[in-house]
């Protein structure tokens, strides 16, 4: 069908019904406490778009600083696909971030369906991920690690690894997870619950003993009654391995891209696992 006209807004408390039914459809992980989060984050960087009256499609941003920010969670709704109204989306999306907020670099996490349209609009592939999947009930031979909470400066360095600063966003995510692990050394992983899945991710260190050592504490702390969504960087081949080797499965291909100036990539071999896709 041709493009329509489409009336994009900004994503509130009563627009979560719809968004968090178009993620199900979609058999996304999210949970309504995820898109709460992108909102708390980002107030006037979340979209819904209307088409004739009714809801649509949606879009996040969310920003780390001047330098870096992510566009995630373009939905559009089955009744309303092949109408131009992803697209316009990520126009919005992109025009928000670029031109009101003055964004350097914007990125995204790209499906293969997707990564043409992303091309067209001027992005470009940076290297590629991997979800892996544990269904099988691994029962661990240790307890789950000491759970405390997050702290000032433990994500200080994560920045580096990273390419930004996105400590805002990881003191959300701690408080919201059932597994937090730490090093001295600055190195931390997490997991939380997910719709689908229980989500291993971010996990951040500088070097593969202590990021291997972090993931394995997270494993362990996995209930064994549901199943594990792990997104690693191709690049991370040490975690790759591990992953392999504790019963995970790849089942999704991604691609990261970069719109703009890409001048703090950060280092996907330090990234043991993502925050997840609509976040970087």
């Amino acid at each position: 069908m041709p493009d329509v006209a489409v009336h994009i807004r900004p994503l509130g408390e009563g627009d979560l019904g719809f968004a968090n039914a178009v993620r199900g459809i979609a058999g996304w992980n999210q949970t309504l406490a995820d898109w709460r989060r992108f909102i708390a984050l980002e107030p006037e960087g979340c979209f819904l778009a209307e088409c004739d009256g009714a809801p649509a499609g949606t879009a996040t941003t969310t920003c780390y600083g001047a330098d870096l920010a992510w566009i995630g969670m373009v939905l559009v709704h089955p009744d309303f696909r092949r109408r131009g109204i992803g697209t316009a989306l990520l126009r919005h999306g992109i025009r928000h971030l670029r031109e009101t907020r003055g964004i350097r670099c914007v990125k995204l996490d790209a499906t293969p369906e997707g990564q043409p349209l992303y091309e067209k609009l001027g992005f470009v592939a940076e290297w590629g991920l991997r979800r892996w999947l544990r269904k099988e009930i691994i029962l661990p031979d240790a307890g789950p690690p000491p759970f405390r909470g997050a702290t000032p400066g433990d994500f200080a360095a994560d920045a580096a690894n990273f390419g930004a600063d996105r400590a805002r966003l990881l003191d959300s995510l701690a408080a919201g997870s059932f597994a937090a692990v730490f090093d001295d050394d600055g190195g931390f992983g997490l997991m939380r619950e997910g719709s689908r899945a229980n989500y291993l991710g971010p996990v951040s260190a500088a070097n593969p003993e202590t990021g291997l050592k972090l993931c394995r504490d997270l494993i362990a702390a996995a209930p064994g009654d549901r199943w594990v969504f792990w997104d690693i960087p191709d690049d991370n081949r040490v975690a790759t391995k591990l992953a392999a080797d504790s019963g995970f499965e790849p089942v999704r291909v991604l691609t990261r891209m970069w719109l703009g100036e890409n001048a703090a990539p950060g280092d996907p071999a330090r990234l043991f696992a993502l925050a997840e896709p609509g976040l970087g």
